[in-house]
């Protein structure tokens, strides 16, 4: 008996990894045989993904699609993209309505193993702030016991407010908005003392005000909020390549590879690393079910970290965020990719 229950264990241990081989690509082929991505990005947020008026959108987190489309296709066109709203996101993914989520999404424990979903790095390291009025006179988060509090439902804010309150015995009210801008307005409008989001969106929300210099950004920072692109769990391959996609931008911007010298580099590449992301030696990119040159697909048409970094979101942009914790390991940040080995 013990010995037919351990056949049978083994059996069914065996037919489950053959299913998983089977489905294993999947989401790969279908990206192909559709001939785009399906990205998932935010219903609104400047510098991370916001359409122009005529369309158009940009943003660090569009720059994700961008890159795994350029990876995938040699075209960082190939995209389309579907705008949800924070109760939204998991459900789009889970569904299959989109491929990849890449939306100011935390990365936390429970959503990397209770939801049906993998992380597949982080494109910006933020923290929970908090954005009020310079009329009120705070100084710090500190003094807002008692106040009402502007905060988007169905985010990782909302239970990180809360900790924050209780752990310094203060209170507040909450009031809960489905969009960022929703928030945002209220703030403007007297309905909420302060607004409560990640830093980033602070900084991306207080300049779609009518008077931005009127509002400041508090100095504490509540929380960590490792930002980045999910895809559903299940497709190792689908996975890999979002997950190299980013890394291939922080390789480049740490080794010196630019949109504007890549094609230079890739024909006589400085050192061995180098030849190993720009294709010229091994089959790296082979491994990834990708061309050999898919490094410098991304690199030419996206740039690198910082370049899209500076454009979208830094010195180049409205929003003028210094790097911070999003500068490279080297240079004081701690942004790190795994060598293309």
């Amino acid at each position: 008996m013990k010995k037919m229950m351990i056949s049978t264990l083994v059996a069914a241990a065996t037919l489950f990894a053959v299913a998983n081989q089977a489905h294993a690509g999947a989401t790969l082929d279908g990206i192909k045989k559709k001939g785009f991505v399906q990205c998932g990005i935010s219903d609104g947020l400047p510098g991370f993904s916001y359409a122009d008026a005529s369309g158009k959108f940009t943003g660090l987190d569009v720059d994700v699609c961008r890159a795994v489309a350029a990876a995938v296709f040699g075209d960082a066109t190939k995209v389309k993209y579907t705008p949800l709203t924070a109760k939204e996101r998991f459900t789009a993914l889970q569904s299959g309505e989109v491929d990849i989520l890449s939306r100011n999404t935390t990365w936390t424990s429970s959503r990397d193993s209770s939801m049906g979903m993998v992380f597949a790095g982080v494109n910006y390291y933020d923290g929970i702030g908090f954005l009020t009025h310079n009329k009120a006179g705070l100084k710090s988060a500190k003094d807002l016991d008692g106040a009402t509090v502007c905060l988007q439902a169905g985010t990782d804010t909302e239970l990180n407010v809360a900790d924050y309150f209780r752990a310094n015995k203060m209170q507040y009210t909450p009031v809960t908005f489905d969009r960022a801008d929703e928030s945002a307005k209220a703030l403007e409008s007297g309905r909420c003392d302060t607004l409560a989001t990640d830093q980033s969106g602070l900084y991306a929300l207080r300049i779609q005000l009518g008077a931005p210099q009127d509002f400041v950004v508090l100095p504490e920072v509540i929380s960590k909020e490792p930002l980045g692109p999910v895809v559903r769990r299940g497709d190792d391959d689908w996975f890999t390549i979002v997950k190299w996609s980013l890394y291939a931008m922080l390789n480049a911007e740490e080794m010196g590879v630019t949109s504007k010298n890549v094609d230079e580099l890739a024909a006589k590449p400085h050192t061995p690393d180098m030849a190993n992301l720009l294709g010229k030696e091994g089959h790296y990119g082979e491994e990834l079910k990708l061309p050999n040159d898919w490094a410098v697909k991304i690199i030419k048409q996206v740039g690198n970290y910082s370049e899209s970094f500076e454009r979208n979101v830094g010195q180049g942009s409205e929003l003028k965020i210094k790097r911070g914790l999003n500068a490279l390991w080297k240079d004081g940040g701690i942004q790190y990719a795994p060598p293309v080995r």
